[in-house]
């Protein structure tokens, strides 16, 4: 039976209630974690790219998938699914900072607050993002479960390097900058944005499941899930940036259409996009159908939040 598109009042409580149990968390994680004693400073900006903003999407993907095959109870403290969790994010995070420096996308908010170039120098927001993507990486493969579970550790560090690298985030952003002034026809901007956004989003839904130890026909029924929810990200995205201000999205707004950027509203129109992510939405929920022996109302739950979030 298909999954509704839209949740009940008590469902949605529900999924509120979740969120921000898991969120803090993820940020109680990240907090311990993310070094503060790095020389010359570097610590502080890392800890400033990484901490006390954003919305957690992707580790809360992970924790989302990693409950729909193993637990809705917490995982325990030093499981593989928090390694995952905040390495996602520091990818994200350290994305953010690269893209924020005047060679790529030149802005000045982020999350509400300067970002790192402006707050720290354009040479430490290099050398903080370029510490952050490695320590991601560390997570993987230095803490105590890596050793006794090394090919789990090797499987997620290729989904997080593929996912960041040139057939994924970075080849994505090559595209987007090759991009300006052009006219991108949908297969083509599709392409751009699975590969930009859409690639990190897959590989937290994949990792959270591998921690849970899924197995090839869940990960094909989840990529499915994960494709369509990482365009749908995106369009709602570029409707938001669009349509929002800066103080609802804490950047700024509009910069893509100001710099020439192919977007989905530029090529579809506001509403037109808007049912096209509903369609994906649609799309992400059916996948969720085909796992019936999998608690997979979490990612239900996110898939909606996604795509019906006002902000």
């Amino acid at each position: 039976m298909t999954q509704p598109i839209a949740e009940t009042a008590p469902a949605a409580a529900s999924t509120a209630r979740w969120i921000a149990r898991r969120l803090d968390q993820v940020e109680a994680f990240l907090s311990t974690h993310v070094p503060s004693d790095a020389p010359a400073g570097l610590g502080e900006a890392m800890r400033y790219a990484v901490l006390d903003g954003g919305k957690r999407l992707r580790p809360l993907l992970v924790l989302a998938a990693w409950e729909s095959l193993a637990s809705d109870a917490d995982p325990e403290p030093g499981a593989p699914v928090w390694s995952a969790a905040g390495a996602v994010e520091l990818i994200h995070a350290y994305s953010l900072v690269h893209d924020d420096l005047p060679c790529m996308d030149d802005d000045r908010l982020r999350r509400g607050k300067p970002t790192v170039h402006v707050r720290f120098g354009e040479a430490q927001a290099l050398l903080a993002g370029d510490a952050l993507q490695a320590l991601a990486f560390e997570w993987l493969v230095a803490p105590p479960w890596a050793q006794q579970f090394p090919a789990l550790a090797v499987a997620l560090t290729r989904e997080l390097a593929l996912a960041a690298g040139a057939a994924g985030m970075a080849g994505g952003q090559a595209i987007d900058l090759a991009g300006v002034g052009r006219r991108l026809e949908l297969p083509a901007l599709e392409d751009m944005h699975r590969r930009k956004t859409g690639a990190l989003l897959l590989a937290s839904v994949r990792m959270g499941a591998l921690a849970a130890g899924a197995d090839g026909a869940t990960l094909a029924a989840l990529d499915s899930y994960g494709r369509a929810l990482g365009l749908a990200f995106q369009i709602i995205d570029d409707v938001l940036d669009a349509t929002a201000d800066s103080a609802t999205l804490g950047k700024t707004p509009g910069k893509d259409a100001a710099a020439g950027k192919p977007t989905f509203v530029s090529l579809l129109g506001v509403e037109p996009a808007r049912a096209y992510a509903q369609s994906l939405l649609a799309q992400a929920l059916q996948a969720l159908d085909e796992l019936p022996a999998l608690r997979t109302q979490r990612l239900a739950a996110l898939a909606r939040w996604i795509v019906q979030r006002p902000y």
